[in-house]
């Protein structure tokens, strides 16, 4: 059972149930109703106006068939606002509202919270490292995954 514990798909399985437990009663505690999904597509839409849902997926490293619900849950809630696209009559342009702006900024004291949370137990020096890794192994296997990141460039800065 020991070699379970060294496998580095177990440890990272573990870290995200841990990252999404966290990320759950953070935000929950602070009043908010976003999954850590739904909060990346809102972070995402809010810093490029007319986004497409296919340029979202790959933005945040979600499966396009399936953003089509992420997206339909941040309009119900009023976050985001499905618009006809100027460029293409088949889609639609994402737009943040003015309600998704607030809970934007409102929530995120409570994502910085669980971000914290989750690298409870390091250094500062060992978190930037973690971080430095993470973001290393990711980028090589970034193309082997179902749902990889696209413009990784872009959504890093």
């Amino acid at each position: 059972m020991s070699e379970l514990y060294e496998k580095p798909g177990h440890l990272v399985r573990r870290f995200q149930q841990i990252a999404v437990a966290v990320f759950h009663a953070e935000v929950e505690a602070a009043g908010y109703d976003l999954t850590p999904v739904q909060y990346a597509a809102l972070a995402a839409i809010s810093t490029r106006a007319g986004l497409d849902q296919a340029t979202l997926a790959g933005l945040i490293a979600y499966d396009r068939t399936t953003i089509t619900g992420v997206i339909d849950r941040l309009v119900q809630k009023g976050l985001v606002a499905r618009l006809p696209s100027e460029r293409d009559r088949r889609a639609h342009e994402l737009q943040i509202t003015a309600a998704g702006k607030k809970t934007l900024r409102g929530i995120e004291p409570a994502v910085e919270a669980a971000q914290k949370s989750m690298l409870r137990g390091l250094t500062a020096s060992e978190s930037k490292e973690l971080m430095r890794l993470l973001g290393k192994a990711i980028d090589a296997g970034n193309e082997l995954s179902r749902a990889p990141m696209r413009e990784m460039a872009a959504a890093k800065s």
